[in-house]
């Protein structure tokens, strides 16, 4: 992985914006044999042109704007998340829908539900402004079989796509992201019927995963975790844990995560949590320092924390406290939507 000690080196978390045509490609309902190739082909110039712009304005580790995961309508903000549902089998998908709070009783399991508690306090902000609910526009499927990867294909064009443009551009190292298991399942956390515990639930996901991650590498790219899930499920399960109770949860992530490491070197990781960047009061998010510790456990050698809200500008003096460990990477974020 690429650092130096001379100047700051330079990427970004991944989602660029597609083409207006790629953009009308993935979004047909019906797609022909023609349509198909035409696709494919506008997304290997579509990735070239990508990789070429990040270069151009000084981008140090760029990607492939994650174009091979399709964003099928204006209002889809879940691509970053959702894409793994047409890359895996055991889902059924479901309309978006909200799991109602405030329903299970004191002692009972938690569970992800639809609307964030920030969203229950501050009910009239987010009528007002439009905003809605940003964590019940994803889909949420239901688990009714065995959980398996199978866009082996896929992915590889979406890998060779990357190495062609980064050939082409005389880039050195590029990264391709992939959703973490405890992310995966807060899409469906509340939508298994198959596996008997949540444990084999995860222990499902993350073998089905280890197939995308060890890919990545493979194919000698830089693997980006994407976890918002650590520090975002605390905002919505319910009921409401103690700091304790979430620290148990979020540790019982990334042991699951970890093993869906296992045989990749650390060197080739990095790890990206965030708060989300939408326009909101954001007074329950769950602070760093309360589970930087648990992040830390993760196997990457870098960590990847995106402040896209103001509500975590402070949180860099936490590392005036916690150690780095030795021979791990900081990559501090910020979000141009708050510029």
């Amino acid at each position: 992985m690429k650092r130096s000690t001379e100047r700051i080196l330079t990427t970004h978390v991944g989602s660029l914006p597609r083409p207006a045509d790629l953009r009308a490609m993935w979004a047909k309902k019906t797609a022909t044999a023609e349509d198909e190739v035409a696709l494919q082909t506008r997304l290997r110039s579509a990735v070239g042109e990508v990789m070429r712009a990040q270069k151009d304005i000084g981008i140090d580790i760029p990607n492939d704007g994650e174009f091979g995961k399709p964003m099928r309508a204006a209002t889809d903000r879940g691509a970053w998340g959702n894409y793994i549902f047409d890359r895996v089998s055991g889902f059924t998908p479901t309309s978006a829908q909200t799991i109602a709070p405030d329903t299970a009783k004191p002692g009972a399991p938690m569970r992800i539900v639809g609307v964030r508690w920030e969203q229950r306090e501050f009910a009239e902000f987010y009528a007002d402004t439009g905003l809605g609910a940003p964590s019940t526009a994803a889909l949420r499927p239901t688990c009714t079989g065995p959980i398996a990867y199978t866009a082996q294909q896929f992915l590889r064009d979406q890998l060779v796509n990357l190495k062609l443009a980064a050939n082409a551009a005389g880039i050195e190292e590029a990264f391709v992201s992939a959703i973490a298991p405890g992310s995966l399942e807060m899409f469906c956390r509340d939508q298994n019927s198959y596996y008997p515990t949540t444990e084999k639930f995860l222990e499902a996901i993350a073998d089905a995963m280890r197939e995308e991650y060890r890919a990545i590498v493979d194919a000698g790219f830089i693997l980006q975790l994407d976890d918002p899930g650590l520090p975002g499920a605390w905002d919505m399960l319910d009921p409401q844990p103690s700091v304790e109770e979430y620290r148990r949860y979020v540790s019982q992530r990334v042991e699951i995560l970890n093993h869906a490491l296992e045989g990749i070197l650390v060197d080739r990781v990095r790890y990206h949590i965030c708060w989300g960047s939408w326009h909101g009061p954001h007074t329950t998010d769950f602070p760093l320092r309360d589970f930087v510790d648990v992040m830390l456990r993760v196997n990457a050698q870098a960590y990847l924390i995106e402040a896209g809200n103001v509500r975590h500008e402070h949180e860099f003096k936490i590392w005036r406290d916690v150690k780095l460990p030795a021979g791990k990477i900081l990559i501090p974020g910020s979000s141009t939507r708050n510029w």
